[in-house]
C-alpha cells in the first residue's frame, strides 16, 4: 500500500496508520450501483478500501448522468452495465485495490455467494423486497451492513450491527404497500440529498471497519429542501421475525420473491427467469436479425422494435423498457426470447 496516496487521511488523527491498514484488508460489497452505490463506491475506493464488490442489475441510461456519479455520456452511448461502467472507472481512480463488478440481479439465489468474505455489505438499492433480503443474508451471515436511501429531498440511513442494533425488520416489520410511498417516479430525486445520505454511509462504513468513531446508533433522516436533519434512536425489536427469532423469510424465498420487478425511475419491466440460464447473445442476436434494431456488446444485446426496447443479459434477464405493465413485459420476453 502507497501510504502517500492516504496521507491526507491517516494524518486525521482518529483514523491514522493503523485505521488505514484496516480499510486496506477490508472486503466490502456494494448492492445496487445506482445513485447512492456510485457515490459510496467511489468514496470508499477512494479511501482505500482493499476490495470491492459492485453489484447491479442494469444499464447507464441518459437520466442517469444527473445524479450518478461515476457515469459519463460514453458509458450510455456504449450500453454499458453499471456495475462494469463503475468498476472501469475506480480502477483508473485507485489501481492499488481490488474492484470486483458483477451485472446480477441480487435475489434469495445468489445473495449469499455475493456478500460471501465481506467485512461490510452496503446497500444502493431501490427497493425494500431486495433491502430486507440484504437484511436476511446480513443478519444471518453476521455481516454488519449500512442502509441509505433518498427520494424527493430527503433521504434516511441506518448502520446495522448484527444482534447488536436494530435491524431493518426492527424498524419496518412489512414492506411498505405498493403505492404507499414516493418514488422517484412520482416525487424525483436531487443529486444534492443522494451525495449527503450516501456520504454519511461511507463515513460510518470507515468507522466501522476502522473499528473508531462514534457509530450512527439510530435512523437518520435528512431533508435539504426544509434544512431539516433529524437523528432517532433505535431499540431492537426482542419479538423480531429477523434478528431475534432467525427467521429469515425473504431469504427462504416466502416473501420478496417475485420474478418481475418495476424499475424505479422508467417506465421499465425487468423479467428474470432465475437461476440456472446461459444466454447465447450472439445467437439470439442473429434470431432476432430483422425484428427490430440491434446492438451487441459482450455484456447486453439491445433490441429496439416499435414503442418498445429490450435490454437482453447472458443470465437470460431482460428489461423493457416502454412500459410499466408487468403482463405486457411478460408477454414481449416470451415472443422475442423465450416462455
Amino acid at each position: 500500500m502507497n501510504y502517500e496516496r492516504y496521507i491526507r487521511q491517516t494524518i486525521f488523527a482518529p483514523l491514522g496508520k493503523a485505521g488505514q491498514e484496516k480499510l486496506f484488508t477490508a472486503r466490502v460489497a456494494i448492492i445496487g450501483c445506482g445513485a447512492n452505490g456510485t457515490v459510496m463506491a467511489n468514496t470508499l475506493a477512494r479511501a482505500g478500501v482493499g476490495s470491492l464488490v459492485i453489484v447491479d442489475r442494469d444499464f447507464v441510461e441518459l437520466n442517469n448522468l444527473q445524479r450518478q456519479v461515476l457515469f459519463d455520456e460514453d458509458d450510455v452511448a456504449r450500453g454499458m452495465p453499471k456495475a462494469i461502467a463503475a468498476a472501469e472507472k475506480l480502477r483508473r481512480v485507485n489501481s492499488d485495490i481490488a474492484i470486483e463488478g458483477i451485472v446480477a440481479d441480487v435475489n434469495a439465489e445468489n445473495i449469499e455467494d455475493l456478500i460471501a468474505g465481506a467485512t461490510l455489505v452496503m446497500a444502493g438499492t431501490d427497493n425494500f423486497a431486495t433491502r430486507f433480503l440484504i437484511n436476511d443474508a446480513c443478519i444471518k451471515q453476521n455481516i454488519a451492513w449500512i442502509y441509505a436511501g433518498a427520494v424527493a429531498s430527503y433521504g434516511m440511513t441506518l448502520t446495522i450491527i448484527p444482534r447488536e442494533t436494530a435491524c431493518l425488520r426492527c424498524v419496518f416489520n412489512r414492506e411498505p404497500a405498493p403505492g404507499t410511498l414516493p418514488t422517484c417516479d412520482t416525487a424525483g430525486v436531487i443529486a444534492p440529498i443522494v451525495n449527503v445520505m450516501a456520504s454519511i454511509a461511507s463515513a460510518e462504513a470507515i468507522k466501522l471497519i476502522a473499528g473508531a468513531g462514534k457509530r450512527n446508533a439510530g435512523l437518520i433522516n435528512i431533508d435539504l429542501w426544509e434544512n431539516s436533519f433529524d437523528a432517532f434512536a433505535i431499540a431492537r425489536n426482542p419479538n423480531c421475525i429477523c434478528c431475534a427469532q432467525n427467521k429469515f423469510e425473504y431469504l427462504a424465498g416466502e416473501r420478496g420473491g417475485a420474478m418481475i420487478a418495476s424499475l424505479c425511475g422508467r417506465n421499465a419491466v425487468q423479467v428474470n427467469p432465475g437461476r440456472g440460464h446461459n444466454l447465447d447473445l450472439t445467437r439470439l442476436a442473429e434470431q432476432l436479425r430483422g425484428v427490430g434494431e440491434i446492438s451487441l456488446n459482450e455484456y447486453l444485446l439491445k433490441l429496439r422494435i416499435t414503442n418498445y426496447e429490450l435490454t437482453i443479459f447472458p443470465d437470460a434477464r431482460a428489461i423493457i423498457n416502454g412500459t410499466d405493465d408487468a403482463t405486457i413485459a411478460r408477454g414481449i420476453y416470451a415472443k422475442y426470447i423465450g416462455s
